[in-house]
């Protein structure tokens, strides 16, 4: 029980275990919570339905447990943080690919299922152990970075709406891996870090898939 509640110190603005000792890693959370609000106002605005609008609340679930996590910064509340990333990651190319390329649902349950598996694996396995350390464990990203290329070519070429938000999701969620990756190696020269670039970033990356969601995700009368 007590490894749960172990202080983690990953990030270059912690210097301590208090609770607010990452203030502005903990503060740009609130611009999950903002894409999220402005996400529900567009879907709503465009009756684009409810799986649509649970996805901008997962996005404000995102940033309330990273949020969570960058003040108590515990083992417990690590979770808070991972697990509704990884769930939106789910979500969000579930919904790309039923709703914005038009699949249905057996092919997009197969094609969800495929890219993860195979990304993975190739991701864990081939990928040695420097890199990972080298990049501060980012590359763990590669998958969920990757969905929003596949999501895009996928939707472009099933005909769909929406293919160039995915792959502008791609390109800046790539810049956002770029600046967690380099938090580490900056604390002497710059000691706030770069970690709340990582959540800035982010955080309008999501605003971008929700646009394309509410613009584009309604409902469909029949899928390919």
């Amino acid at each position: 029980m007590d490894g749960l509640f172990a202080p983690l110190d990953l990030y270059c603005e912690r210097t301590d275990a208090s609770f607010w000792s990452e203030p502005v890693n903990a503060l740009t959370n609130l611009l999950f919570v903002a894409a999220g609000l402005y996400g529900v106002l567009r879907v709503r605005a465009n009756k684009t339905g409810g799986f649509a609008e649970a996805l901008c609340w997962w996005v404000i679930v995102v940033g309330l447990g990273s949020l969570l996590f960058h003040t108590t910064a515990i083992e417990l509340t690590k979770w808070a943080d991972i697990i509704p990333i990884a769930t939106l990651t789910l979500a969000l190319t579930l919904f790309f690919l039923h709703r914005l390329a038009g699949l249905g649902w057996s092919k997009t349950i197969v094609f969800l299922i495929a890219y993860f598996i195979v990304t993975g694996a190739l991701t864990y396995l081939l990928i040695p152990q420097s890199i990972w350390t080298a990049t501060n464990g980012s590359i763990g990203y590669l998958p969920a970075g990757g969905a929003f290329v596949f999501c895009g070519i996928v939707i472009l070429i099933s005909g769909g709406a929406g293919g160039w938000y995915s792959l502008a999701c791609a390109a800046i969620f790539g810049f956002a891996v770029y600046f967690r990756t380099i938090d580490p190696t900056v604390c002497e020269s710059f000691p706030l870090g770069t970690h709340f670039l990582w959540h800035s970033l982010n955080a309008i990356m999501l605003g971008v898939a929700l646009v394309a969601v509410a613009k584009y995700g309604a409902q469909r009368a029949a899928y390919r």
